[in-house]
């Protein structure tokens, strides 16, 4: 019987210089989720094979950074913008092997950073700062996450006001939920007050609810550290 890693090779067709590559992903059976944060950040075990890992592809050829949830489309001059701005400038490097924290994290600048030159939306964009912020949470490095968490929130609250979600894989219940956990996690307390008042509002006609449940919670939580707080003063 043959060994089966638990990396495996995915061949991309580049959206930019259109070159074929390989990148890896982790195989589902190896992939062990041990516990979840409340903004749905997961943790792994083995730790080195977290899908975060592997959730950016780029390009070898010309420094070109995807994910799935990027659309093929490209607004008119992004094109020779990304050419001019990431192609001339790339360096080469191949992530297309297994990868170390520091390369991943690279994986998601240059995500961003072309995702941001491409005009993606925002919820992609968003779910880039995301996951940014959940690798630097896994390896302890506190002011990166915040400042990550911070980027994630303006473009979650841009996407909400501008819809750009919809047809997406984010429903409007999961989105307002994720804006208030991100505001409670950054102490803005009365904001996220407001937004798990608005998941809550929608219990009769959502079909998610755990999401709903999990508001309630967060704002019962707020509620009692308040308490705390206003007893001791």
């Amino acid at each position: 019987m043959e060994h089966l890693e638990p990396l495996y090779d995915r061949k991309m067709t580049c959206l930019v210089c259109k070159n074929v590559y390989t990148t890896k992903k982790i195989r589902s059976r190896f992939v062990r989720a041990i516990r979840h944060d409340t903004d749905f950040c997961s943790y792994y075990d083995p730790e080195d094979l977290n899908p975060l890992f592997y959730y950016v592809s780029v390009c070898p050829h010309c420094g070109f950074a995807v994910t799935e949830e990027f659309s093929t489309y490209f607004p008119p001059s992004t094109l020779e913008t990304i050419q001019k701005k990431i192609c001339e400038q790339w360096s080469g490097f191949d992530y297309g092997g297994k990868r170390t924290f520091q390369e991943a994290v690279n994986t998601y600048k240059l995500g961003i950073y072309s995702a941001t030159l491409k005009h993606e939306k925002h919820i992609t964009i968003a779910g880039l700062y995301m996951r940014l912020a959940w690798l630097y949470r896994t390896y302890k490095i506190t002011d990166q996450e915040q400042r990550f968490m911070r980027l994630a929130l303006q473009e979650y609250i841009t996407s909400y006001s501008e819809e750009d979600f919809i047809y997406t894989h984010m429903s409007e219940v999961r989105l307002l939920y994720l804006i208030g956990e991100l505001n409670r996690r950054l102490g803005n307390n009365k904001e996220a007050i407001l937004y798990f008042s608005k998941v809550i509002a929608k219990k009769k006609e959502t079909i998610e609810k755990r999401i709903v449940e999990m508001a309630y919670e967060r704002w019962q939580e707020i509620r009692e550290q308040q308490k705390l707080v206003q007893n001791k003063s």
